[in-house]
């Protein structure tokens, strides 16, 4: 497996392109936008076959380039239903001159537990709510590989002031599907630097006081 990530759009959002099986590949959440953009990250495609569009969740930067994905190469996005009201709410924001993603693109919703096949690898659905209702991490559990979007960074969480937003949720999503998890998957977030689970269990300043210094032992020498 391959991983190469392009960083897009005015948010400097994380697109990520997946390479599995041979020349197939997955797209996780297309936010390319501008022309540059899009042939920058459609440039890196050559060669390969995608199979699949995965998104994280429906906030804007992460779903630009979701439509023109399913018109090149007729290929599945797959997010959670929960999500449709949040991209329901672009239109709200177009009146501001705001750039909107174009909606025209069918969603395939996924379900908590669900897995997902595409480009000989296996991606399970770990459904997180708190930063958007229908926020969802992509774990290829044989590859320890998880793409978290905007619910877990390094060394940061996901905002929770947004439309549809919830605090409470965002924690427990954290808290009891991931952080629960093997520390050594890698996560690939949709903003900034990848990390793993046991760096971000133990030294998260937005974890606390949850961490867990023992974990990384070199941490208590601090």
């Amino acid at each position: 497996m391959e991983i190469k990530s392009y960083v897009v759009n005015m948010l400097q959002e994380n697109t990520y392109v997946v390479r599995g099986r041979g020349s197939s590949c997955v797209v996780v959440d297309p936010g390319f936008l501008s022309a540059e953009e899009s042939a920058r990250v459609l440039g890196g495609l050559k060669g390969l076959s995608p199979e699949a569009v995965l998104l994280t969740h429906g906030h804007m930067d992460h779903v630009y380039g979701a439509a023109e994905m399913q018109r090149r190469f007729g290929v599945p996005v797959y997010m959670s239903a929960e999500d449709i009201r949040t991209m329901d709410y672009y239109d709200r924001v177009a009146k501001f001159g705001i750039s909107v993603p174009d909606r025209n693109f069918t969603v395939s919703p996924v379900t908590d537990g669900q897995t997902v096949e595409a480009a000989g690898l296996v991606f399970k659905v770990i459904c997180t709510p708190g930063h958007s209702p229908g926020s969802v991490c992509w774990l290829i559990e044989d590859e320890a590989v998880m793409f978290t979007g905007d619910t877990l960074f390094a060394g940061a969480i996901g905002r929770t002031d947004l439309i549809y937003g919830d605090y409470d949720d965002e924690i427990r999503s954290i808290m009891e599907k991931i952080v629960v998890l093997d520390g050594d998957i890698s996560i690939y977030p949709g903003h900034g630097g990848p990390s793993s689970i046991g760096t971000e269990r133990v030294s998260n300043p937005f974890l606390e006081p949850f961490n867990e210094r023992e974990e990384i032992p070199e941490l208590n020498e601090l």
